[in-house]
């Protein structure tokens, strides 16, 4: 057995998904951005204390930030350990900026996460995607499909 299985055998999959994003807007073009963290915020992270609800990204000096994302400081940190809301950078290709870049001079559009995942190398990465707002009777159409698709499940 390779160096690699061992590595994979002994990190647990981490998944966070942004549930409230995907019922408050339409996605239209989603991009994988890679983190600036410290070492504390990956333990936390591969322990799966975050949470995505409140987060929300934007646009400063052609980089993109993600804020208010809730990574719960580690538990075995010294003085050293983060603060849990702080401003994140997040790593994408300049065409990919100048692309998002563009997009977003449409009215009405703006970036979500929409989860947070762990890469097979074991780097974290964010799911972010250009989105707009769904309205009020979008809403419940989603919430009408939903539980439809729950009744059919059930029998």
């Amino acid at each position: 057995m390779g160096k690699d299985k061992k590595k994979q055998e002994g990190m647990k999959n981490v998944h966070i998904k942004n549930r409230k994003a995907s019922f408050d807007y339409h996605f239209i073009d989603k991009y994988i951005a890679g983190l600036v963290l410290t070492g504390t915020e990956i333990k936390s992270i591969r322990q799966s204390k975050v949470t995505l609800g409140d987060a929300f990204c934007f646009l400063k000096d052609r980089e993109l930030w993600v804020k208010q994302m809730h990574i719960s400081p580690y538990e075995n940190g010294t003085h050293y350990n983060h603060e849990p809301t702080r401003e994140r950078k997040l790593l994408l290709n300049k065409q990919e900026l100048r692309k998002i870049e563009k997009k977003l001079n449409d009215k009405g559009l703006t970036i979500v996460p929409t989860r947070l995942f762990i890469n097979n190398r074991g780097f974290a990465k964010l799911e972010v995607a250009i989105a707009k707002g769904k309205k009020l009777y979008d809403k419940r159409e989603s919430m009408k499909e939903r539980d439809t698709k729950r009744e059919i499940r059930e029998y």
